[in-house]
């Protein structure tokens, strides 16, 4: 397997080295957040000139340092190794193995000469409790699996048959590894049941409770569509199994907050303001939501929507979920309000960019179809259409961008082309 590319996270940390604040790597575990920061961002510290006695690298899930869990002795270890001249860098991973941890970092970072960075996930302490604790001094970087670009760039084949590999089994780094169909399964698998379930339901008590499984395997086979935790509750009931949505709404914050699903919420595009429940939700990682349903479900154009929502988050975006509303006549000529849904509205600064996920667009009632609600937007921020048929991108009648998800997904500007 060659070296997988990370630049987008690395140059996050490039651009943020001593500014001050503890760097705080966040993200789903087994994404890559250690190889980040203790290979690729400390190569380039010392390819930058950094001597490499200044950059303290502790590795607190490794037994040899198992010392270093009591929050006094980890204090004292970095400041016995540190002095007053020069830049110092300190690397914590699995920062929350040290019970009292924030106080230590919130007092070396008053310290101007070290540039502290940690990384923080699993049952008893999830990233974003980590970064909660540092109230303000904390600067994250939110690291995803691996990104399609990425993921072709350590893949040994065309990036027809890695785009195949990789709606199947997702972008977890070591998934590269495994040469097998059936090993890459195996992995997913026991991931799902033995890492981040299990971690859930150790931190908040739910043993025995198979709840939360059948929560996610709902989620899963309805990738993408609208929903709440009344709509959910109802589909337990149907199914023989009373679950409170108050119940249901608590275990969606569990997996929100493990990194496992993201939730888009509703935009009233016109209206400009945002519609309460119900919300789209979208899984971190595809190959993860394909083994909770032992890969039984595989449909194309749900996976490559959950896709490009996964891409537009990794390149910094705010994702939303748009709704236009319209007047139209119906077949008896009254007026009728329908809402109109734009599966993607994203924002980054000043930028904006409406997508629709398109799986083919065979004929142009199709091409109508998809791209009544854009037309119907009435601004001038670009509207694109992505399809997956392998196509030259060109601009239609109505001024909207139709590419190919290749295009989409391996050139960085994309979104500019």
């Amino acid at each position: 397997m060659e070296a997988i590319k990370r630049d987008l996270y690395l140059n996050r940390l490039i651009e943020r080295r001593e500014n001050g604040s503890i760097k705080v790597i966040t993200g789903i575990r087994r994404c890559g957040k250690s190889y980040l920061l203790f290979k690729l961002y400390y190569q380039y510290l010392l390819s930058s000139g950094v001597e490499e006695s200044r950059i303290i690298r502790i590795p607190l899930d490794d037994d040899d340092y198992g010392d270093l869990h009591d929050s006094r002795k980890l204090s004292s270890y970095i400041k016995e190794r540190i002095t007053d001249d020069g830049i110092w860098y300190v690397f914590l991973d699995e920062v929350q193995m040290c019970k009292g941890f924030e106080a230590v970092l919130n007092g070396l970072n008053r310290r101007e000469n070290l540039d502290i960075y940690v990384t923080g996930s699993n049952s008893k302490f999830l990233s974003t409790d980590v970064l909660t604790e540092f109230r303000g001094r904390g600067d994250e970087i939110r690291v995803f699996p691996l990104c399609f670009s990425e993921y072709v760039s350590a893949y040994s084949g065309d990036k027809y048959d890695a785009w195949m590999d990789y709606c199947t089994y997702g972008g977890l780094p070591l998934i590269l590894s495994r040469k097998t169909d059936e090993l890459k399964s195996k992995y997913l698998i026991d991931l799902c049941r033995e890492l981040y379930l299990k971690d859930i339901e150790e931190r908040h008590g739910l043993r025995g409770d198979n709840c939360m499984a059948a929560l996610v395997n709902i989620l899963a086979s309805a990738v993408g569509s609208l929903t709440n935790p009344t709509k959910l509750a109802n589909a337990f009931s149907s199914n023989g199994m009373n679950v409170s949505d108050k119940t249901i709404g608590a275990y969606i914050g569990y997996l929100l907050d493990a990194f496992i699903i993201s939730k888009a919420e509703r935009y009233d595009i016109k209206g400009k303001r945002y519609i309460a429940s119900p919300y789209k939700y979208y899984f971190t990682d595809v190959g993860l939501r394909n083994a909770q349903l032992n890969f039984r479900q595989q449909e194309e154009n749900h996976i490559m929507e959950n896709i490009i929502y996964n891409e537009l988050l990794a390149r910094g975006f705010n994702v939303d979920v748009g709704v236009v509303e319209h007047s139209e006549r119906d077949e008896n000529g009254k007026v009728v309000r329908k809402r109109l849904e734009v599966d993607f509205v994203c924002n980054r600064g000043s930028q904006r960019y409406y997508i629709q996920s398109a799986f083919a667009i065979p004929d142009s009632s199709k091409m109508r179809q998809e791209q009544k609600s854009l037309v119907h937007i009435g601004d001038s921020f670009k509207k694109i259409i992505v399809v997956r048929d392998r196509i030259k991108l060109w601009r239609n009648e109505e001024g909207i961008v139709v590419m190919g998800i290749m295009d989409f997904l391996l050139k960085p500007n994309s979104l500019e082309l």
